[in-house]
């Protein structure tokens, strides 16, 4: 059965959109659901001219919508800290309302919804998209990180200076050396 949607469905289409789906879906539960009505010849007449009036609108919501895509892809990998055992995993998942909410903190207000992504179950470095329109999508890049890795970062330049204590220490054990050959003399 044909069916002209009246919102947009996931996974089936979107608003003012021809589909064809069976006929105990679109009879039980799109058209008394007041989300569809049946593509008869009147139907399509008149979805032709709302279309026709919403041309010029429809050319500048997809403009609007590309210029928050070209934002959404110039962001810096977005860095989501999550509990890490030893071995990198992850405890939980990092879901699509992880990354919804670090694009909060930078001012993007985004449903949960319109994220597509693999669940992210490791450290590292992943990407998820983003629907904004029909025709526009934006990659967003975020990093998975320990919640604990600044400690050891503050550790990492610690390191170095362990030969210079190393040398401290060979002189403090070469100056009493020097003492006692001074208190034999």
């Amino acid at each position: 059965m044909e069916i002209i949607l009246k919102e947009n469905i996931a996974g089936l289409g979107y608003k003012n959109e021809v589909v064809t789906v069976k006929d105990g879906y679109g009879r039980n539960f799109l058209i008394p659901q007041g989300k569809a009505v049946i593509a008869n010849k009147s139907s399509k007449k008149h979805l032709a001219e709302i279309l026709k009036q919403q041309a010029h609108k429809m050319e500048k919501i997809k403009a609007d919508a590309q210029a928050f895509a070209d934002k959404l892809n110039a962001l810096d990998p977005l860095k989501i800290e999550a509990k890490v055992s030893k071995t990198g995993v992850t405890y939980g998942s990092i879901t699509s309302a992880h990354v919804v909410a670090a694009l909060k903190e930078l001012g993007f207000d985004i449903d949960r919804k319109s994220i597509a992504m693999r669940d992210a179950k490791a450290v590292g470095e992943y990407t998820a998209t983003v629907k904004i329109h029909r025709d526009v999508n934006a990659v967003v890049r975020f990093n998975v990180v320990s919640d604990e890795e600044p400690e050891v970062e503050a550790a990492l330049p610690e390191e170095p200076a362990a030969p210079a204590v190393e040398e401290a220490t060979a002189e403090v054990e070469e100056a009493p050396a020097e003492e006692a050959i001074t208190a034999e003399a």
